[in-house]
């Protein structure tokens, strides 16, 4: 499925409720699936891909509400790193 696909289908699904909700309690589920991968990634590795898609669920609903194209934004890195606009990044490490 493309990522403009996913975001498509999340609003279809969850698109009323997300709006409902408003900006706020949307991010904030997102963070709380964001905990609930960080505890997959320490204890729980079978449930990885749930955890993801569930991350990347969040993701979009958020990005929906926030009237944010995700497909578009992601051309941020289509050039490789947006700052030294190379692959791999040549930048010195942070």
């Amino acid at each position: 499925m493309h990522l403009r696909d996913f975001q498509d289908l999340m609003e279809r699904t969850y698109g009323e409720r997300d709006r409902a909700r408003g900006r706020e309690r949307t991010f904030l589920w997102l963070v709380e699936e964001v905990g609930e991968l960080a505890e997959a990634l320490r204890h729980r590795p079978e449930e990885l891909e749930k955890e993801f898609a569930d991350v990347q669920a969040w993701l979009a609903s958020l990005a929906n509400v926030a009237g944010v194209d995700l497909e578009r934004a992601m051309q941020k890195y289509a050039a490789g790193c947006p700052r030294c606009r190379r692959i791999p990044c040549a930048c010195p490490p942070a």
